[in-house]
């Protein structure tokens, strides 16, 4: 696919234009700004990380021009992390500028899409998903889920481990199966430790039993459409607005939380949610 400048329709040379601009001003930081020059990959680490999950509330909250400003912020990093892989002195082999990460991932979804750039049959979201997992190994991944990032927060990790391994056929039929396997971790950790005994409880076991009842809850989840993440972010962000109406009313009644009773505050906890809070 051939194309000079001109070639593009309007909206395109403008968006090429905007992230001419963009690469320009990354250029001019590199050089005069010190604390943009004292930067490397190493350092900018944590401030993408952070602001990921400000995208990601952004996105939960969905507010949008509030998620036009975070995809801003990331963008800038990637052009940051790209500018400083480019002045690598030290191997020419491992440099690479924002050009070469394009083109890699231009090329990485041509391959990952032999259905569309290809004669590869794929006319559902599940072909398509197993066709990708097949394609990864052939690649050289050595396993289905060697993707799957070992930094990922739990409830999102088992989630991808699922899905991935689904992708490999390894999967159950029917949601009912797993449900049955929900309700089986349920009564194990049930069974194991009755809240009715005063028995000591082997924390250990406890945590892994409880760690199956919550994989098995997330596995039920993919099987109704439910992103596990997302509905326990939901209840988190509802929790926090019912609680914050606890301390506001109760303190514009003159009660501190310290000084009331369980049942005292369950009575603002039900008004906050009459309210809709």
């Amino acid at each position: 696919m051939e194309k000079t400048f001109n070639d593009l329709p309007q909206s395109r040379q403008e968006q090429l234009m905007a992230f001419d601009r963009l690469l320009t001003i990354m250029d001019e930081l590199r050089e005069q700004c010190p604390w943009d020059r004292k930067q490397t990959i190493e350092s900018l680490r944590h401030l993408t990380i952070e602001e990921t999950y400000e995208l990601s509330d952004a996105i939960m909250e969905n507010d949008l021009p509030e998620i036009k400003k975070e995809l801003g912020d990331i963008l800038l990093h990637i052009v940051f992390y790209a500018k400083i892989a480019s002045e690598n002195r030290e191997d020419d082999s491992l440099r690479f500028d924002i050009k070469d990460v394009l083109n890699g991932i231009c090329e990485k979804l041509i391959s990952r899409h032999p259905h569309i750039y290809g004669d590869v049959v794929a006319d559902t979201e599940e072909a398509v998903k197993q066709n990708w997992e097949r394609l990864k190994l052939k690649e050289g991944n050595r396993s289905v889920l060697s993707g799957v990032p070992a930094s990922l927060p739990a409830l999102v990790k088992a989630m991808r481990i699922q899905e991935k391994a689904r992708g490999a056929g390894f999967d159950w039929d029917e949601k009912e199966q797993v449900w049955e396997k929900v309700q089986e971790e349920l009564a194990e950790f049930k069974a194991n430790f009755n809240i009715e005994t005063e028995q000591v409880i082997d924390q250990k076991e406890a945590e892994g039993e409880f760690g199956d009842l919550l994989f098995s809850l997330v596995n039920y989840s993919r099987f109704v459409d439910i992103n596990p993440e997302t509905a326990l972010e939901r209840t988190n962000k509802k929790f926090i607005r019912r609680f914050q109406y606890l301390e506001e009313a109760s303190k514009a009644d003159g009660k501190m939380l310290s000084d009331m009773t369980l049942s005292e505050m369950d009575k603002y906890w039900n008004k906050a949610k009459e309210l809709g809070v």
